[in-house]
Order: C-alpha cells, then sequence, then structure tokens
C-alpha cells in the first residue's frame, strides 16, 4: 500500500521519479509551517502526526477548518500562481513529512506529462475536499442554527 494515498492514481514511474525528489522533515509541535498569503515555495506528503489547517478570520482567532494526518498531502497552492498559500497550517504534536520543492516538482510535470496531468488531477481533488470541509467548519462555527448539511 502507498504511504502517500493522493499519488495513487499516477503511473508508477512518475511516482516513483516524483517520491525520490521528497526530502525527510520534521517539525516541532506548535510549529506554524505557512502562514495564509506566504509564498507557497514547497509542498509535504504527511508521514506521521498531524497539522491544523486554518483560515484567518480578521478579530478572531484562526479557526482550525481541517486537521491532516498520516498519508495526506500538506499544501496545494504551489501547483497553481501566483503561488501563495490559501490556509495556514501548524503542527499539531511532532511531524513528520516528506517535502517536496514546487520548482522543481513544475520543471518535473512539464517534462513528464502523465506526471502533470496525474498530479493536477490528484491535487485537484484534495482542493475539493478541503472546500468542502472548509465550508462545513465554516457553517459550524458561524452558520445559523439548523444551516448545516442535512441528515
Amino acid at each position: 500500500m502507498n504511504a502517500a494515498p493522493v499519488l495513487d492514481d499516477l503511473p508508477t514511474w512518475s511516482r516513483e521519479r516524483l517520491l525520490r525528489l521528497g526530502r525527510d522533515v520534521s517539525f516541532p509541535a506548535g510549529a506554524l509551517i505557512f502562514e495564509e498569503g506566504g509564498c507557497a515555495d514547497r509542498f509535504w506528503i504527511i508521514r506521521g502526526g498531524s497539522v491544523a489547517l486554518s483560515l484567518h478570520v480578521p478579530g478572531r482567532r484562526p479557526p482550525t477548518v481541517e486537521t491532516l494526518g498520516p498519508g495526506d498531502l500538506l499544501g496545494w497552492s504551489w501547483l497553481f500562481p501566483p503561488y501563495e498559500w490559501h490556509l495556514g497550517a501548524e503542527a499539531r504534536g511532532t511531524v513528520r513529512a516528506d517535502e517536496f520543492d514546487a520548482a522543481t516538482v513544475r520543471v518535473l510535470c512539464g517534462e513528464d506529462l502523465a506526471l502533470g496531468y496525474g498530479l493536477a488531477q490528484a491535487v485537484a481533488g484534495v482542493i475539493a475536499d478541503r472546500l468542502k470541509a472548509t465550508r462545513l467548519r465554516l457553517l459550524d462555527l458561524y452558520g445559523p442554527p439548523g444551516s448545516g448539511p442535512m441528515p
């Protein structure tokens, strides 16, 4: 089984080429991995621990919109200009991950079109899931009673 399910649909050769670019990193509990609006120049596949994604809300503590764990992709803003983070990310406990340099991966995607297309599809799926999670969480936090999803 692949430790990075988001990459499961990539052709084997392309997935292996991408995974070879990963660099082992760790973040201590409470570390701010990136801030909303910052330069999205890398991404991670989480191997251990969890990361809270948060959204800046003026005048309030940033609410957690999703928590990611092992096998999850952390960061998608690196793939689309202007390459700025759309959320913030903070380590909840010690996090271990494979880190990828965005510029290097974008070049590889241009050279390996199967990888580029497959990775774009995978990241689009992650974006769709995150948008849904964010919407539901914001409804929970700020919506009127009964505005959440129907049972």
